[in-house]
């Protein structure tokens, strides 16, 4: 019974979805709460970008495909980030 309950669990949390306002606030030091500063006064300002265009940048600086001069910091940022979580967060900045 216990081995159902565990197994019911994990698959619940698979499936909640990510929260792109909870994980955007690791990113609002740098580019502000509404994604409007220029972070580190090096990247552009990311308010206003459509969620794909987001997306692929979040996952180009996961596999060190994209990226200008915070390419070195990103990677790190994004390291631990799922694709669930970096379609929230692109979703949350394109709203």
């Amino acid at each position: 019974m216990k081995k159902i309950a565990l197994t019911l669990l994990v698959a619940s949390v698979g499936l909640m979805a990510a929260d792109g306002a909870a994980l955007y606030k690791k990113c609002q030091s740098c580019h502000g709460a509404k994604a409007e500063k220029k972070a580190l006064n090096k990247s552009q300002v990311i308010a206003g970008w459509d969620a794909a265009k987001t997306e692929a940048s979040l996952k180009g600086y996961k596999d060190g495909t994209y990226g200008g001069p915070m390419k070195g910091l990103m990677k790190g940022q994004v390291a631990s980030l799922s694709d669930a979580d970096m379609q929230a967060i692109a979703d949350k900045i394109g709203k």
